[in-house]
């Protein structure tokens, strides 16, 4: 006799994307010769997990007693104030009206997201390529994923599929929560441009006279952006106060403390009543999760986001890291446009998608192979942040073959 309910019967044993990246190390661990494309951590040229060493550093010098304390439910007032202070250092119309709630990783942000904008039944609207962990974070809100197409057929965000999907959804269940995950999409490496994100706030004012429509914009890459990382910004300024505006801040890939757990929901809310209320929900979604986060955690990140002499150390070490994986970006752009291989545009980020057909049978191949990526419908994706620029070549072979 199962006693679990039975809609949780069925819930696969393992992550496939870690199940893969277990695989290749195995592999690696044989004395095999593998390229490992799989998980979204930064390895250096020698294989080796990437870490920022002052991030390191602040993390150590946190003493015990911080450790073993607990932290305020809604996370310490000082790195929330950090947090918001950082991601709106450009936008202080933004700055003024935000509130911010820690949460453990950017995963809670999104968890929390989920939980208090949507109702069980109801449908996340994303992207039709997207991190998979969407959909167990749906599920386990008893709720669903309907996408819309990404692209068109020139390579741009499809608008208009965004439009129809809005139009529909606000039909069906009277509300909308989309989640966009820029710059560096994963999993495709596409970065939005100001006129594409001019056009998507004008959908969404647009569309807002219908019902509540919630924009949890994904920032999990922001900081390995190839241009400006919050030009974006200014073009949201439309929708406050329309548009319920949200962001899943992350300290995982921004200071390569991937295991510590630390992050925000961050929500822009000029109405006061309204923004107290929403402070109050994500505090209430804390208390009946997690309980709180990392004390510790959230003390170095706090001391990495305002000691301006550990930033500017942790900004040129996170300088020098970009390059490195700039450095294979321009590799794989050079090597995979003559071969044909058919992507997205893509400047920089953890991630490139490679659209192909019989994508999970030509994923299996290229393991046979010594070559690991991750197969999604109709595309293959490849985590250049995690695979040497030496090995670029033969992961351009694999995905041509």
């Amino acid at each position: 006799m199962l006693h679990l309910v039975p809609g949780h019967q069925g819930r696969p044993t393992e992550d496939p994307i870690f199940a893969l990246n277990r695989e290749a190390n195995a592999r690696i661990a044989r004395g095999e010769s593998v390229v490992n494309a799989t998980i979204g951590a930064a390895m250096d040229d020698d294989g080796k997990l990437a870490v920022l060493p002052t991030a390191a550093r602040a993390v150590h010098e946190v003493e015990g007693p911080a450790w073993a304390g607990y932290a305020p439910i809604s996370g310490s007032p000082a790195f929330l104030q950090a947090v918001v202070a950082g991601l709106f250092a450009t936008e202080p119309l933004m700055r003024e009206v935000a509130i911010a709630t820690a949460t453990p990783g950017g995963t809670g942000a999104l968890r929390h997201a989920l939980a208090n904008f949507l109702e069980p039944g109801q449908s996340l609207l994303t992207t039709s390529f997207f991190w998979g962990p969407y959909q167990t974070l749906a599920d386990e809100a008893g709720c669903k994923v309907e996408t819309f197409n990404m692209f068109t057929a020139g390579g741009a965000l499809d608008v208009e599929a965004l439009d129809a999907a809005l139009g529909r959804q606000l039909a069906t269940q009277k509300r909308v929560l989309f989640f966009l995950n820029d710059p560096c999409h994963n999993p495709t490496g596409y970065s939005m441009s100001q006129p594409e994100w001019r056009a998507l706030t004008e959908c969404l004012v647009r569309r807002s006279a219908e019902g509540p429509i919630t924009l949890l914009v994904d920032t999990a890459y922001l900081a390995y952006s190839a241009g400006d990382p919050r030009a974006f910004l200014k073009e949201l300024h439309p929708l406050l106060g329309k548009v319920m505006l949200l962001f899943a801040w992350s300290a995982s890939k921004t200071f390569t403390m991937y295991g510590l757990r630390v992050g925000a929901i961050v929500a822009c809310v000029p109405d006061a009543k309204e923004r107290a209320t929403t402070e109050a929900a994500f505090s209430y979604s804390c208390r009946g999760t997690w309980s709180n986060c990392n004390a510790g955690g959230l003390l170095a990140i706090t001391r990495l986001l305002t000691d301006d002499k550990l930033k500017a150390a942790v900004d040129a070490e996170r300088d020098a890291l970009k390059k490195t994986l700039f450095s294979r970006v321009n590799a794989f752009n050079q090597l995979a446009k003559p071969k044909g291989l058919r992507y997205p545009r893509y400047e920089g980020g953890f991630f490139v998608t490679v659209f192909r057909d019989n994508a999970t049978e030509h994923a299996a191949r290229m393991r046979e192979r010594g070559v690991f990526v991750v197969p999604q419908k109709g595309a293959l994706r490849v985590a250049l942040c995690s695979a040497k620029e030496a090995d670029v070549a033969r992961l351009v072979d694999a995905l041509a073959e």
